[in-house]
């Protein structure tokens, strides 16, 4: 049984006992986190679909830890007139463990 849902701006395929990194999520360490925002659900070969989110089904996990990212460099540089600009980023993220997907 898996699940596709979304947060942070993005989609992710879960299932129970997964562990996954998303965009930092507010709780502590043992904190339970539910996610209502299915978009679907597949059980035993059969698909529900929802059109955007399905009713009543949810998703559970516990925050494991909060950590960051490695470290992306942005350069920008015109050509031949001396600009030239270095900056960083470090996206900050939550890793996570799926505990069940109750429909």
């Amino acid at each position: 049984m898996y699940a596709v849902i979304k947060t942070g701006g993005k989609q992710h395929k879960v299932s129970e006992g997964d562990v996954l990194s998303v965009e930092k999520i507010n709780g502590n360490k043992g904190d339970t986190v539910s996610f209502d925002e299915v978009l679907m659900v597949a059980k035993d070969g059969k698909i529900n679909v929802g059109t955007p989110y399905l009713d009543g089904v949810k998703v559970v996990g516990e925050i494991m830890e909060q950590t960051k990212d490695r470290k992306i460099t942005v350069f920008k540089m015109k050509r031949r007139k001396g600009f030239h600009k270095k900056t960083g980023h470090r996206q900050k993220l939550t890793r996570m463990k799926i505990r069940e997907i109750s429909i």
